[in-house]
């Protein structure tokens, strides 16, 4: 598979998968099974973050990658964790599983449900406070879980204001640089948010943001970020309608030909296709 350099000397392939639903939505079964065959098909570029699978989805992939850790590509997140009501959770996640899979269409997954305090998954999670020593504390427990020495991508994941203590955040990233612990730090934010960020947007190492053709801001972001390196999610929802998702897969890998785009995909098809759209 095509590969590009999002940092100094890190190929990723140009088709990252998305773990987020890991032992979140998707079994142990699904997932490790959809790893395999994404591996096989030339993906190497996975994305985590500490609070995926409501805290269960780094130990997952630390298994997976057991044996390949030179060949791929990991990415982790800090910033969001899964509190102590996710652990209760985990005996009945297979049950919510089950009645999700039954739950008619045209009902919204539990994971999305909203109410007065956000969507249900948010009561499963905390957010942490965002200076140097949460993010030291943080990517302890990551690299723990996916027993490995290091992790190539470590981003802020998705704050929802500006990072008052960025300072100590560069400080300790370029620390945990220099120890082996880390790569390359980022910031993966929705775009709705990138005003609270501005100001020092262009001192991390690699962006990574929501985007999907047809979007709102679509062209712009084309314009400002087409040819440098990013990290894309959620590239199909939202957007065109008028296109379908192997059009919008396409479009993104033309018009952001330096970027990993982001899929979290648990079915053979999916990923073979993929793949094949990537590898272009």
């Amino acid at each position: 598979m095509r590969t590009v350099e999002l940092a100094n000397n890190i190929y990723s392939s140009a088709l990252g998968f998305g773990c987020a639903p890991i032992l979140g939505s998707v079994d142990a079964k699904t997932a490790d099974n959809a790893l395999n065959i994404a591996y096989d098909s030339g993906v190497n570029h996975f994305d985590l973050a500490r609070s995926y699978g409501y805290g269960e989805a780094e130990g997952f992939v630390g298994k997976f990658i057991k044996g390949k850790r030179d060949k791929v590509v990991v990415a982790s997140k800090f910033g969001i964790k899964a509190n102590w009501k996710a652990k209760l959770l985990s005996p009945v996640k297979p049950l919510i599983r089950s009645i999700k899979k039954n739950r008619p269409k045209e009902v919204a997954p539990i994971s999305v449900v909203e109410d007065k305090k956000g969507t249900i998954a948010d009561r499963f999670h905390d957010r942490i406070p965002l200076n140097g020593e949460q993010m030291r504390l943080s990517l302890e427990q990551s690299l723990k879980a996916l027993k490995t020495d290091y992790v190539d991508y470590f981003f802020v994941h998705e704050p929802l204001h500006t990072l008052n203590e960025f300072e100590d955040l560069a400080a300790t990233a370029s620390a945990l640089k220099s120890e082996g612990k880390i790569r390359a730090w980022g910031l993966a934010y929705m775009r709705s948010q990138e005003h609270e960020h501005e100001a020092y947007l262009n001192r991390f190492d690699v962006l990574q943001f929501d985007n999907s053709p047809g979007a709102l801001g679509y062209d712009k972001v084309v314009a400002a970020r087409g040819q440098m390196p990013n990290v894309i999610f959620s590239p199909l929802r939202g957007g065109s309608k008028e296109k379908s998702p192997a059009q919008k897969l396409q479009q993104l890998f033309k018009e952001f030909p330096k970027s990993v785009i982001l899929c979290s995909m648990f079915s053979e098809k999916h990923i073979r296709d993929n793949a094949k759209i990537a590898g272009v």
